[in-house]
């Protein structure tokens, strides 16, 4: 999966948390927070993955062009 997707992904499970997490609250299902929680976390950790992802390829892609203009 691309950093993109990751952070795409991430976003939709961070809105969905968060609205299950309001639908919990209206309805006072602590069941409901409560899954709205973990899938608020989950979304957030994807994005921090795709954000990795991305400074990585960013970092290997400037080691590259390092390289390459170092005559090596």
């Amino acid at each position: 999966m691309s950093n993109i997707d990751d952070k795409a992904r991430g976003t939709g499970n961070e809105i969905a948390g968060k609205v299950k997490q309001a639908a919990g609250d209206l309805t006072d299902n602590n069941d409901l927070k409560a899954e709205g929680e973990g899938q608020e976390v989950k979304g957030q950790a994807q994005q921090a993955l795709g954000n990795a992802k991305e400074a990585i390829g960013n970092a290997l892609k400037n080691a590259g062009d390092a390289l390459k203009g170092s005559g090596n």
